[in-house]
């Protein structure tokens, strides 16, 4: 249940699925380092809360497990990236508090 591969990437397989899935993932993971870097960029800007370099570093490896992902997707990386997915929503939580206190979060 934890070391099982599910999906390989292999350039050589012609099939459409397997290139869609292989190029999504290396966009999503661009896209999530943007992210981990907006969160930088505020941070450096205002200096309000430390919590926020916790909050880029968590946004920094999803976009490490998308880039993972875009080769090979097992159990061990399914879990890590659930893991990852609940800190990314305590640390919104948390900044969130910060930055904007009467917004609601969820």
């Amino acid at each position: 249940m934890f070391c099982r591969i599910w999906w390989r990437y292999q350039p050589s397989d012609n099939h459409w699925f397997n290139s869609a899935y292989h190029w999504f993932n290396l966009a999503e993971g661009c896209i999530w380092l943007v992210f981990a870097g907006l969160v930088l960029i505020r941070y450096f800007k205002h200096r309000k809360s430390c919590i926020e370099l916790w909050y880029a570093l968590a946004f920094a490896t999803f976009a490490v497990s998308d880039f993972r992902e875009a080769w090979q997707q097992s159990s061990w990386l399914i879990w890590l990236k659930l893991f990852n997915l609940m800190a990314l929503a305590r640390l919104r939580r948390r900044v969130m508090s910060v930055y904007s206190p009467n917004a609601k979060v969820y």
